[in-house]
């Protein structure tokens, strides 16, 4: 009962090999994840940036007086 057969070890080492490749799916479905996430965070940032400096910028060509008095 001490000795492995050469099956038994094939079998061993398959299983090994399941586990690690399941493990790199579950590590790749969660960085993809998790990479899409920080894509969609980062484009509605960008969005919300050029969005500000563009509203900054027609505020700005008004003429506002409350610009035009703290330069005086």
């Amino acid at each position: 009962m001490g000795e492995e057969t050469t099956m038994q070890t094939v079998i061993k080492l398959l299983g090994i090999i399941a586990l690690i490749w399941i493990g790199f799916t579950v590590l790749g479905l969660v960085l993809g994840f998790a990479l899409k996430l920080l894509f969609w965070a980062v484009m509605i940032g960008g969005m919300l940036f050029v969005g500000s400096l563009v509203y900054a910028a027609v505020k700005g060509m008004t003429g506002s007086s409350d610009r035009r008095a703290l330069h005086r």
